[in-house]
């Protein structure tokens, strides 16, 4: 399969040090064992190559593309990574994204050389970037299902009266909702989040200039992958004034768009935690428990949480 032309290269095609280490595979050479003394001392010495291996770093170079019905598996993956059990037809979800090809990116890594030991999928990819207008796609499976996750969510969390207003606002066609969605793999950094985000806002606003899906939003919905101090108060009065140095974001770009968002509130999936996907996380050896932070961003603070990534992911 002849693979399609490359959109752009992120961060100008300069190489971004992965967090977690790409284990390597060094050759075995057969030795004869002499007695145990001498298996005791190589198990020693392996012992002391792998932790060599896991603080290594590994270079490795992606680039942005057009979604695409390639990208099906990879994209539904990566939504399953956030809604976790949630009731959500990310089948079609994935469908929809990807049918609206006008809007968002997926990261790939770049091409290597034919000579390369590297074992590259061209099709793999490890985030994405897009947009779902909640309010134009008003009657789909998933949309429908998305709004009652964030309404049950801020049932939990707020006073009824919010509700109410966020309610009405789903229902409001001159104030569309549009579901912002950035996902990507853990041990991808968040550096490369600053050029995904720059060309989603050119192809909304050329999506708005040529009347095409997607283009009119008023309001940004984010669902964040985040995460809190096992142990803390969870008491509703808590968690709608919840502050932002309470909360550890998988993504740490999605910190801007919390300290501009108009709602926010958190709620627990650690039930829902139990797969590779959700991950057990602990930091600095303090239990933490997994959350998805909802917010809601104004469309007219996009320029003001654009700066604050170009100050702080600029490389």
């Amino acid at each position: 399969m002849a693979s399609r032309p490359k959109r752009r290269a992120v961060d100008g095609g300069t190489p971004q040090t992965l967090g977690d280490p790409v284990p390597c595979h060094e050759e075995e050479e057969d030795e004869e064992v002499e007695d145990d003394d001498d298996d005791d001392e190589d198990s020693d010495e392996e012992e002391d190559e792998d932790d060599e291996v896991v603080g290594e770093e590994v270079n490795v170079d992606f680039e942005a593309y057009s979604i695409s019905y390639n990208d099906y598996d990879g994209i539904k993956k990566l939504l399953q990574q956030l809604f976790l059990k949630a009731p959500v037809n990310t089948a079609e979800l994935t469908n929809l994204l990807i049918q609206q090809n006008h809007i968002g990116s997926v990261i790939k890594q770049t091409d290597v050389s034919e000579d390369s030991d590297d074992d590259v999928d061209e099709d793999e990819i490890f985030g994405f970037i897009s947009l779902l207008n909640l309010t134009e796609r008003k009657g789909t499976q998933c949309a429908e299902q998305i709004k009652e996750l964030t309404l049950s969510g801020c049932a939990k969390n707020c006073e009824k009266s919010v509700v109410e207003q966020l309610d009405k606002l789903f229902n409001d066609p001159s104030r569309p909702v549009g579901l912002l969605l950035s996902e990507r793999f853990i041990n991808v950094p968040a550096q490369i989040a600053l050029p995904m985000h720059r060309q989603l806002q050119k192809e909304l606003a050329e999506a708005h200039k040529t009347n095409k899906p997607c283009g009119k939003c008023h309001f940004y919905l984010l669902i964040s992958k985040t995460f809190a101090e096992a142990g803390k108060d969870n008491s509703k009065k808590k968690q709608s004034s919840q502050k932002n140095d309470e909360l550890m974001f998988a993504n740490a770009e999605e910190e801007f768009f919390y300290e501009k968002a108009v709602l926010t509130f958190s709620y627990s999936v650690q039930e829902e935690s139990d797969s590779c996907l959700g991950g057990r996380w602990s930091f600095d050896d303090v239990p933490m428990k997994p959350l998805r932070t909802v917010m809601l961003v104004p469309c007219d603070r996009m320029g003001e949480i654009m700066a604050a990534l170009e100050e702080h992911l600029s490389v």
